[in-house]
């Protein structure tokens, strides 16, 4: 269920989560909640947090690139 709210950012703040979207379309619901994501993980799992992190944004990168595999092509490659 969504609720409809209002919230005031920084130009910059703004700025830093539209610099986040992996796709152009990707609403700031699903940015917020990648953040929070991340953050719950990183306080249950600090030893983890700076390579997940690392990971993270090698991933985006990759996404940005077009260097990834489609989920028909992944089934392809693992034979399924």
């Amino acid at each position: 269920m969504y609720m409809e709210t209002t919230i005031r950012l920084n130009e910059r703040t703004k700025a830093e989560l539209d610099s986040l979207r992996q796709y152009k379309n990707e609403s700031y619901d699903e940015l917020v909640r990648k953040i929070v994501h991340i953050v719950k993980v990183c306080e249950k799992q600090p030893q983890l947090s700076q390579k997940t992190i690392q990971e993270i944004k090698e991933a985006r990168e990759n996404i940005k690139k077009g260097e990834f595999y489609t989920e028909e092509e992944a089934k392809k490659i693992l034979g399924l």
